[in-house]
């Protein structure tokens, strides 16, 4: 296990890419002491740590006509675009079976990043027992106008994205002076200003610091890439992403792109393998 940090940003279904990099990753043995997920890169994540090699991508691309997975048939009914109770309980604990055990025994710490929309601040916190602590994760990929707010443990939660979509600073802060970044946006992607901020102010008025964080999301993430470049020129963070536009939309029903993406990842993943071993030498392998 590397003592290094593993990050991983969302995007919805453009998380696939996520997937086809860590699958790489599954078949080289490499291990991460500290690991950031983020909305889809959360739910990636889990499937990476339960040692389970593409489950991720099926997870994704199975369940695309079930209209419990992700429809508006789902959003009227329940409030959630992607449907909760498929999603979290039916998928992992009947249709593709998740593996407890083994996640329950990785020596490292898991954080899921999820926004207070209280306080408008970003959260992050340790995933330590995946079938308890599942509401958390299912918080951190909650997007507003499409998703339910999440309660837990007395706070109120929405996806990670919104306050913190790319949490290198948090892994520097924790001390990893080397990470793994994986984005899922392509090479010069630069967010713009959403379109739903008043949307949102009217859906969400009692929570103000929402709006003002969907408000200045593109102002954040932008920020968050400068920094980021930052860090990869001082050998802080060794990034990968898609080169080229995917064609991938957040929420993506082509079962072709989808697969194409995948590939993209683990093709990425392999070609850039020899200057990752370069990059991560010197750090403490147990």
């Amino acid at each position: 296990m590397y003592q290094a940090g593993l990050v991983l940003e969302g995007g919805g279904m453009k998380g696939v890419y996520s997937s086809g990099v860590l699958d790489f990753f599954l078949d080289k043995g490499l291990e991460f002491s500290s690991c950031y997920g983020v909305s889809a890169g959360a739910c990636s994540l889990c499937s990476f740590l339960s040692k389970q090699r593409g489950r991720a991508y099926h997870v994704n691309v199975d369940y695309l006509d079930d209209k419990n997975y992700c429809s508006v048939y789902s959003l009227l009914k329940t409030g959630d675009l992607f449907g909760a109770e498929m999603c979290y309980h039916r998928i992992p604990d009947e249709l593709n079976l998740y593996d407890y055990d083994t996640f329950n025994r990785y020596p490292g710490t898991f954080y899921s990043v999820v926004t207070n929309i209280e306080t408008g601040l970003a959260e992050y916190i340790p995933i330590k027992d995946m079938k308890k602590d599942i509401e958390v994760v299912r918080a951190s990929a909650s997007l507003p106008l499409v998703a339910n707010i999440i309660s837990w443990n007395g706070r109120k939660y929405l996806d990670g994205g919104i306050s913190d979509a790319i949490p290198i600073r948090r892994s520097i802060e924790d001390g990893n002076q080397k990470n793994v970044v994986i984005l899922t946006k392509e090479a010069g992607y630069r967010r713009k200003p959403t379109k739903v901020a008043g949307l949102v102010k009217m859906k969400y008025r009692k929570y103000p610091k929402l709006y003002e964080l969907m408000k200045n999301r593109y102002l954040t993430y932008n920020a968050t890439l400068d920094y980021l470049e930052e860090q990869e020129k001082e050998g802080r963070a060794f990034v990968l992403r898609p080169q080229l536009p995917s064609g991938v939309g957040r929420i993506e029903k082509d079962r072709g792109k989808l697969q194409k993406l995948y590939e993209t990842g683990y093709a990425d993943a392999e070609k850039n393998y020899d200057r990752l071993m370069e990059y991560l030498k010197g750090e403490t392998k147990c």
